[in-house]
């Protein structure tokens, strides 16, 4: 689905009732809003390098990072282009639960966006302990959301953006168009236009097979349309792949005098 991000209004859409019905685990896609509330709870140092812990475990779950391994020291603009789940892991851990539970909320991350007739709220279930609490963060329990909730969260990113509005999070909205230069949803990359994005790959609470997701904004400093790609199996990197042609076209006709 692609939309205005001034209007709200759809410009494309294939499936739009899969859109607003389908609750899915958003994976890697979560990281901007929880790195937006640590920095602004003053809780997080941008600066600050992390290093990257393979393998990386939470409780029954493995969850190694999908970045190379010559990336071992991350600041909050890497853990977002990089995709990096052990610094999000980590510093996720400096929030309570209530914060974790409120900065998702405050996304719309289980509201309705009116952006189609019929739709489904996600829901986000408050962890218990400090295991429920990183896979929270990391997308990987304890919530569901629409692609339609996901693409209405980072439209506010983007209108941020729009205004300037950054501050103290420009690492994490620098991260997002580092993610498309040359980190993890490199494959939505298209000349000549900076786009800002984020993938994610998560498995539904009864199904091994995972589904991807990419969601973003273009053109990334002055942002106009923001688009979310949902593919029921496969990965981010296949939705940002699917998400590519859709960016091109629409710079292409931006593009035409």
């Amino acid at each position: 689905m692609v939309i205005d991000l001034v209007s709200g209004s759809i410009l494309a859409s294939n499936n739009l009732n899969l859109a607003g019905k389908q609750l899915v685990r958003p994976g890697s896609t979560l990281k901007p809003f929880v790195l937006i509330e640590l920095l602004d709870s003053g809780k997080l140092d941008a600066k600050q390098r992390l290093v990257c812990r393979r393998p990386l475990r939470i409780g029954s779950v493995r969850l190694d990072c999908s970045h190379t391994t010559d990336v071992v020291q991350l600041g909050a603009d890497d853990a977002i282009s990089y995709s990096c789940n052990s610094y999000v892991a980590d510093v996720a851990l400096r929030l309570g639960d209530s914060e974790l539970v409120g900065a998702l909320r405050r996304a719309g991350l289980d509201s309705l966006t009116g952006l189609a007739k019929s739709e489904s709220a996600g829901h986000i279930d408050p962890p218990t302990n400090r295991e429920q609490l990183q896979l929270t963060a990391l997308g990987e329990r304890g919530i569901e959301v629409t692609p339609l909730e996901l693409l209405a969260a980072y439209r506010k990113l983007a209108l941020r953006r729009r205004t300037g509005n950054v501050s103290p999070d420009e690492p994490v909205f620098d991260g997002l168009e580092h993610s498309i230069t040359y980190g993890m949803a490199h494959a939505a990359y298209v000349e000549g236009m900076k786009v800002a994005g984020k993938t994610g790959t998560a498995t539904a609470a009864n199904n091994p097979r995972t589904h991807g997701l990419f969601v973003g904004y273009a053109p990334a400093d002055q942002p106009e349309i923001g688009i979310v790609v949902y593919l029921q199996q496969g990965r981010g990197l296949d939705a940002a792949m699917v998400a590519q042609p859709v960016l091109a076209e629409y710079w292409q006709m931006k593009d035409k005098p």
